[in-house]
């Protein structure tokens, strides 16, 4: 069992959820249309959301080890945690098992979370969705596994972008409103952003192993020292987008709130900016992680004009 959850990587779970997060909190915001927000949110629309959202993320963290590992890329050059079929405590054949179990499990969540969101009504909605989902698993294995793997010719960033950014916060957003709000794509943006920050940051620590083994990441394309400015650009952008949301949606003082978490982000950059030993960013992936979840969180209470608000709405019927 030990080895299964380091198998899972719990530490890459919270930021998976970060746009479920800030997606679904901003369906529950008060707005001039809608008195009672809780019309519009679903608790149980959330729960599966994440549900659905932590099984992509394991099932992605398998595959990404059964990828690597079969194909030689985890091997000693590599830094960071071992992986698990790496040293041996997990056998390819039994991790090939736990990726058809995930995904099983992972499309029964989304079928829940269709089925609630929709019911028997917007077949067309449901369909979407559907493909949608099963995309998501098939591109979560495809990431490092066989031989046409999107992972080695560089497509990683951008599949991170869109489905832990644009998907994951635009999309269940939709669940609870049936309707796509243009303005949420700042957000979702900057979560896709940082998002692929971390995936950007790994690859950067991983150059030396990843070019000996032919997996061509954008790092291993453009080179570490453009690599640097292309991850500045990545959580610098993330950053602005987050504050233009909040003065387009004329924020008041106190919901400025999520600015906290641009120090940790900030001094992140201070580290990657320093570095000279890519092999030394390894602990700076758990920070920008931490630091987006944190950012997350922090957007989120904003959004609902903090924790007494969300009380007021829940419990007191918006009184």
């Amino acid at each position: 069992m030990k080895h299964w959850i380091e198998a899972a990587r719990l530490r890459t779970l919270p930021l998976s959820v970060s746009g479920i997060i800030v997606g679904s909190m901003y369906a529950l915001r008060p707005t001039e249309n809608i008195e009672t927000p809780t019309e519009v949110f679903s608790w149980t629309i959330f729960g599966f959301a994440i549900l659905t959202t932590l099984g992509l993320q394991i099932l992605s963290n398998f595959a990404n080890d059964y990828g690597d590992g079969v194909k030689g890329t985890d091997n000693e050059d590599r830094v960071g945690p071992k992986r698990a079929i790496q040293s041996g405590v997990i056998t390819p054949q039994a991790m090939k098992r736990a990726i058809i179990i995930t995904s099983t499990l992972t499309l029964f969540s989304a079928m829940l979370l269709i089925y609630y969101a929709f019911t028997d009504t917007n077949l067309w909605y449901s369909l979407f969705y559907l493909v949608l989902g099963i995309l998501s698993i098939v591109s979560a294995i495809r990431y490092t596994v066989g031989n046409t793997a999107y992972g080695y010719r560089g497509f990683g960033d951008a599949f991170v972008f869109v489905f832990f950014g644009l998907v994951s916060t635009l999309g269940v957003n939709f669940l609870y409103s049936k309707q796509l709000d243009f303005d949420l794509f700042l957000p979702a943006a900057a979560i896709g952003l940082l998002s692929t920050g971390v995936l950007n940051l790994n690859n950067m620590r991983d150059e030396a192993s990843d070019r000996k083994s032919n997996k061509n990441t954008i790092v291993v394309q453009i080179g570490g020292a453009k690599a640097k400015k292309y991850h500045y650009f990545l959580i610098v952008s993330a950053m602005i987008l987050i504050l233009i949301f909040a003065i387009l949606s004329e924020y008041r003082l106190d919901q400025y709130l999520f600015l906290l978490a641009y120090i940790p982000l900030t001094k992140h950059l201070i580290t990657v900016y320093k570095n000279q030993n890519p092999k030394e960013l390894d602990p700076e992936l758990k920070k920008l992680a931490l630091s987006t979840f944190a950012l997350s969180i922090l957007l989120a209470l904003c959004m609902v004009s903090l924790i007494q608000d969300i009380i007021v709405n829940l419990f007191l019927g918006g009184r």
